[in-house]
């Protein structure tokens, strides 16, 4: 019960990296590190109170100093894709780096999950603390970023993320972790059944960045608000699809505007797991692993295509270059604040 702490590595700059681990009352047990705010490890009960460790990840630094994958990933200042990595905000044009072909992805270079934090704990929470400075990755603004881990008794992994700037800024902050309801080593997800509370997604170019419509997913393999496997339709001939590789859409949640709400429900029948999924944002992308290619994991897994299914909560990717879309603008000396909820039933 309650937190434990120990030494994880050393980063290749020397700095000496810590693990925080929290464990609830029913033995879910939930570990992080303080390079990148990385969630490393997530132990959760299966129908017979088995404890698997079910979100994909490294078992040391050289694994989390790569991470091209983002496993467990705290990403800012921008997650997601922003169109001809540039926008413009009170008449000024930022450009940011281009690590997407035209585009950015995931904020940019350093990201959030390759720098170190401050951390503050309690018995049952971890939070990691920093000042993103003013124009790094390309952004306006000292911003001050914290994400903090709670795990409760109802076995939730709760995620509030609390921002400020001392300018207009952006902030799309959100969690990339990987979910594997077998366990991080259970091979593919497609036969992981989905719930998604949304009639819509945003349709994009062929290199992913919204065009500012929101397709129907009535009649299409984007439609899960009737509970299906991924892989029920992941291989239809269907355009969004074939970009992507399978699923990597952003789903415009059929939510009330800034209400904490369930959106989304991941379940497996062997292992009678199942996870909820709360925001209180617009939108969240629904990925399923399409780009993982054999990356060395925990414990000798190796990870291939399709074996872990991220569900990021965000603003809409290029919702800053698109004005229809819900603004992802942080004005100076405002308070950002919103939580996430990963709940194990």
């Amino acid at each position: 019960m309650g937190l434990e702490t120990k030494k994880f590595g050393t980063t290749k700059a020397g700095e000496e990296v810590t693990l925080y681990a929290l464990t609830n009352k029913n033995g879910m047990r939930a570990e992080f590190i303080d390079y990148g705010a990385n969630i490393t490890a997530l132990y959760v009960p299966d129908k017979n109170g088995k404890l698997d460790d079910v979100v994909l990840g490294f078992d040391d630094m050289d694994g989390y100093e790569a991470n091209g994958c983002f496993f467990g990933s705290f990403i800012g200042r921008h997650g997601n894709r922003i169109g001809g990595a540039k926008f413009e905000l009170n008449g000024t044009t930022y450009e940011l780096e281009k690590n997407d072909g035209a585009n950015n992805l995931h904020g940019g270079t350093p990201g959030y999950n390759h720098v170190m934090y401050k951390a503050e704990t309690t018995s049952d929470s971890v939070t990691f603390l920093r000042t993103s400075p003013d124009m790094e990755q390309g952004y306006p603004g000292n911003l001050d970023i914290s994400v903090t881990y709670t795990l409760t008794d109802d076995n939730e992994l709760k995620i509030t993320y609390n921002a400020s700037s001392d300018k207009d800024t952006l902030c799309n902050v959100t969690n990339h972790s990987y979910f594997n309801l077998k366990g991080h080593d259970g091979g593919e997800i497609t036969d992981h059944n989905v719930w998604i509370k949304a009639n819509g997604f945003t349709e994009t170019t062929d290199d992913l960045i919204p065009t500012g419509v929101i397709a129907d997913v009535t009649g299409t393999p984007m439609d899960f608000r009737t509970k299906k496997a991924i892989g029920a339709e992941i291989e239809a001939d269907y355009k969004p699809l074939a970009i992507a590789g399978g699923y990597d859409h952003n789903y415009a949640l059929d939510k009330k505007a800034g209400a904490l709400e369930k959106v989304a429900e991941l379940s497996e029948d062997s292992t009678g797991r199942t996870m909820e999924v709360y925001t209180d944002l617009p939108g969240m992308q629904l990925y399923t692993g399409n780009f993982i290619n054999r990356e060395m994991g925990k414990n000798g897994a190796q990870y291939a295509k399709r074996t872990g299914v991220c569900f990021e909560t965000q603003f809409f990717p290029n919702s800053v270059n698109v004005p229809s879309f819900d603004s992802c603008v942080l004005k100076a000396g405002e308070k950002f604040t919103s939580t996430t909820i990963y709940k194990f039933i």
